[in-house]
């Protein structure tokens, strides 16, 4: 819980529904705590009476959600007495297990498929000492190669088969209705490896247990990396929103399961549509995204737009890493070169003049 002006991280606020005890030592950075902000100009460009809120999961620790899963999985990686942990990453889980292993004081190992990760992402896991080790390979393989190395050296998987990464990421979903005063009408997600959708869904329904409320989840992915969409694992995904860029989700039941329990859809969008989506946000309420993130608000916009979501909706979108995390991407979506001119009064004055 928050003692005076500090926030001791997520694990402490939601001790009574996490597996801890009291005498567990906490590995935590601060996560959690994320703001749940109300879109202001974009709710319009609808044409449909809307609320639509962001819970902006750029702002943990390492920029993305993956935070609240890695402090519950580190904190019992440690507890469990574990000197070191692994995991396969497209980049966001990388960042995170390397910080909440320096943190935590044990060595990280990272696999991650080469030249497919943002530079954001390498830079966070190299400055913060972990172990890369790059493969010829996508995502998936790296997630077989680290079940398969798990069993013969003494090491903990922190990537979302890790029950506890799971417990971690559903406090999301309490932070959200404490913000709201409520549960929110409908949940938009982006997929890669669907543990998010898996957790928040966890999280509703243990709210939801006596009052029987919760949200409709909708599930969005990138069109060349959708085995949701096409009901099948598949090979050699491919989407420039690297962080679900995963052909082979290993919380594939789980997620079903949230879709049809919460009577709720997957859908895919295009690239073009995701930075569309990406650059509207920042553009139109000063929210920088990474790609991936910008697939949940994206979807949701065409989603209302088309009446699938009803007028008079309270939706919520989850945006799961900050844009500083994949730099190249946003730049190159920009057509600004600026052009040096005179360091003069008259010279600035007249570029000014010439944009208003």
């Amino acid at each position: 819980m928050a003692t005076g002006n500090r926030y001791l991280g997520l694990i402490d606020k939601y001790r009574d529904v996490l597996p801890v005890s009291d005498s567990t030592r906490l590995i935590s950075i601060g996560e959690g705590n994320t703001p749940l902000i109300k879109l202001e100009n974009i709710p319009a460009l609808t044409g449909k009476n809307v609320d639509i809120y962001v819970k902006y999961e750029g702002l943990n620790p390492t920029g993305s959600f993956k935070d609240r899963g890695m402090t519950m999985a580190v904190t019992k990686a440690v507890e469990e007495g574990s000197k070191a942990i692994i995991c396969a990453s497209t980049g966001n889980t990388s960042a995170s297990a390397a910080a909440y292993a320096a943190r935590a004081g044990i060595k990280a190992f990272v696999l991650i498929p080469e030249g497919k990760i943002a530079l954001g992402k390498l830079a966070q896991a190299m400055m913060h000492g972990a172990e890369i080790i790059q493969i010829k390979g996508n995502f998936d393989h790296g997630m077989q190669l680290v079940k398969e190395v798990a069993e013969h050296a003494p090491v903990t998987i922190v990537n979302s088969i890790n029950p506890y990464r799971i417990q971690g990421q559903k406090t999301a979903a309490y932070e959200i209705v404490e913000a709201l005063g409520k549960v929110p009408d409908y949940h938009c997600l982006p997929v890669g490896n669907a543990g998010n959708i898996t957790a928040h869904w966890l999280g509703y329904t243990e709210m939801g247990k006596t009052s029987g409320e919760h949200p409709i989840m909708a599930g969005y992915q990138a069109a060349g990396a959708a085995p949701f969409l096409k009901g099948e694992m598949i090979d050699d995904p491919e989407t420039v929103a690297t962080a679900i860029r995963i052909g082979r989700p290993q919380s594939w039941d789980q997620a079903w399961a949230a879709q049809k329990e919460s009577g709720g859809w997957f859908d895919l969008l295009s690239d073009e549509e995701i930075l569309a989506a990406q650059k509207l946000l920042s553009e139109q309420e000063g929210i920088f995204c990474e790609p991936a993130s910008a697939a949940s608000v994206g979807g949701a916009i065409r989603d209302i737009k088309n009446g699938k979501i009803p007028e008079g909706s309270t939706i919520v979108c989850t945006l799961t890493g900050h844009g500083l995390k994949d730099p190249d991407t946003a730049i190159s979506q920009c057509a600004i070169n600026p052009k040096a001119i005179d360091a003069s009064l008259d010279a600035v004055k007249a570029a000014i003049l010439d944009k208003l």
